[in-house]
């Protein structure tokens, strides 16, 4: 099994064989969450546009998502593990558009199946791609914005790639540096209405799932992420 981390939207594009795309903070930590709280499927895309479209044929869609951490205009939801906590989503269609996650999914055109990583279901991936023993594995780390890596990404990529080599992870350890690296905008006062602080321990809530979410593509043309 060859086993490659990349980065970013880049990276993404690069991605062959069984694809990881990684947003820990905080897309696919909350894909999770939304999942776990009844959500029957997440629609993941690129564009807030498309998204507005979808809203548009479908009212009973819900709009989740963010641009610079922040809920987009006519939106139903921010970003946010913790804003959503309570709310019930059973049945539910949600369209979700980040500005890191949802971008890496829809870039990954050339892998052979796609799955979202995050250390909140970490340990439900590794069990996955042990059990599918693919040629390729490439690990996206979709970074901030996609437009830089940071900390919590990039461990969650080595974490898994340790996991499938039998390595060990220090993850206590990657959880202090994240806290004083890239996960520092959630103890910022001054962003607390849209990173708040909850988020930090929800998306590094440790194996809390114990599922996989895989993106398909529907007759639409689109993704859609579906539990398995």
């Amino acid at each position: 099994m060859k086993i490659e981390i990349v980065h970013l939207v880049s990276g993404a594009k690069q991605a062959r064989g069984l694809t990881v795309v990684i947003d820990v903070f905080r897309a696919f930590s909350l894909a999770c969450y939304l999942t776990d709280q009844g959500a029957e499927r997440i629609v993941p895309v690129g564009d807030i546009n498309l998204a507005h479209q979808l809203k548009k044929a479908h009212p009973d869609y819900i709009l989740i998502g963010e641009r610079e951490n922040k809920k987009p205009k006519g939106f139903d939801f921010g970003n946010s593990p913790f804003q959503v906590r309570g709310v019930n989503f059973f049945g539910k269609t949600i369209v979700h558009t980040t500005s890191a996650g949802t971008q890496g999914i829809v870039n990954a055109t050339n892998a052979d199946e796609i799955l979202t990583g995050s250390f909140v279901n970490v340990e439900a991936v590794i069990n996955y791609i042990k059990a599918k023993q693919p040629e390729q594995v490439s690990l996206v780390c979709m970074g901030y914005s996609a437009n830089h890596p940071t900390e919590e990404d990039t461990f969650c990529a080595e974490y898994i790639k340790n996991s499938l080599e039998n390595n060990l992870s220090d993850f206590n350890q990657m959880v202090n540096i994240i806290m004083n690296t890239s996960g520092k905008r959630f103890f910022d006062p001054e962003k607390s209405s849209y990173c708040p602080p909850e988020d930090f321990d929800l998306c590094l809530n440790l194996n809390r799932f114990n599922f996989v979410l895989k993106a398909n593509t529907t007759d639409e043309g689109l993704f859609e992420l579906r539990k398995i």
